[in-house]
């Protein structure tokens, strides 16, 4: 097939060219977006990522151009208007799993650089300060970590935090017997965010989940808590959340995704006078870390994603069952 792949760099070209089971591909460096869909006529199929862009329109406009099949290199499709994709009978196949281990110890990283302070410390070392002042944190051990999702990166997630011995809560509408098996205790959103020192997001970006952490889900946190999101940006009502800082109800903020990040990650701004107020508010806070959607960026999780991103275009090809299709 002759495909056309949005919102490449150099690492996606790697590995999609090394796993790339006989197909034409064509990279743009571009995301795909109202501007740029008309790089896609011609081409059998699109390939995109977390930041293109794929409303019903440009699916129509993708239609007319002769696009068949509409692949994500992702897990997430909330960025894709699947009913106009059914409708016009273009299967969107997603890659639902890649080691979801990578975003999970990612999620950790961000616990234990944010609790230790050791990019501080890293920082101190560096012009010769040896000081331990400002550095204290809390033994993750016995501590209340409340996990919101237990699909497989939020299973991966509390498999590791058994690890430190914490006391873990979970809400999830399907709650996991092999979770419940290691000692993780399931109950309501207000059961598991009650008296929290620790609250990590794992679920999809949905219609019920958009600001799932609000001004008002905010107010169950215990307080000086910690929240970390390394899932989906449009989970958490950024404004909420800054006052949230502002008052010291939260204590620490690590976030790998943001709400509008399609304008910000993945590209280098240092030269730029960045627009957006909120993440430069953000940034602004000595207890707030942020990281640029980079949980999954492991070498494990790109062979996977090139792997299973050509599996299901060898599917489709091939007339065979559409097992990752998102309908």
């Amino acid at each position: 097939m002759k495909i056309a792949v949005f919102s490449t760099y150099r690492y996606d070209e790697e590995f999609l060219s090394r796993f790339n089971t006989g197909h034409e591909l064509s990279f743009f460096t571009v995301a795909l977006t109202e501007e740029t869909v008309k790089l896609a006529e011609g081409f059998d199929a699109i390939c995109i990522f977390v930041n293109d862009r794929v409303d019903s329109e440009i699916i129509k406009t993708l239609h007319k151009g002769g696009i068949k099949l509409i692949v994500l290199r992702c897990a997430g499709f909330n960025n894709v208007a699947i009913g106009t994709a059914n409708e016009l009978g273009i299967p969107v196949l997603r890659v639902p799993a890649y080691s979801p281990e990578a975003v999970a110890e990612h999620a950790i990283a961000l616990i234990l650089t944010l609790n230790r302070k050791t990019h501080k410390a890293y920082n101190r070392i560096r012009e010769g300060n040896f000081s331990l002042e400002k550095l204290m944190g809390f033994n993750l051990h016995r501590h209340k970590v409340a996990v919101i999702g237990t699909g497989n990166i939020g299973k991966a997630f509390c498999r590791i935090l058994k690890g430190f011995g914490c006391l873990i809560s979970a809400y999830d509408p399907y709650p996991s017997t092999e979770l419940q098996d290691l000692g993780v205790k399931y109950g309501t959103l207000q059961e598991t965010l009650n008296d929290a020192d620790i609250v990590a997001l794992h679920c999809p970006l949905t219609e019920t989940t958009k600001h799932l952490i609000n001004k008002e889900t905010l107010k169950l946190f215990k307080e000086g808590a910690m929240l970390i999101n390394t899932s989906r940006g449009g989970l958490i009502d950024t404004k909420a959340v800054i006052k949230a800082l502002k008052t010291g109800q939260l204590g620490y903020l690590g976030l790998d995704v943001y709400e509008q990040e399609s304008t910000l990650f993945f590209h280098d701004h240092s030269e730029n006078v960045i627009q957006d107020d909120l993440i430069t508010r953000l940034i602004s806070f000595p207890n707030v870390l942020i990281t640029s959607h980079q949980g999954f960026f492991t070498k494990e999780a790109m062979e996977e994603i090139a792997q299973i991103t050509f599996k299901n275009i060898d599917a489709f090809s091939k007339g065979e069952e559409l097992v990752n299709r998102v309908k």
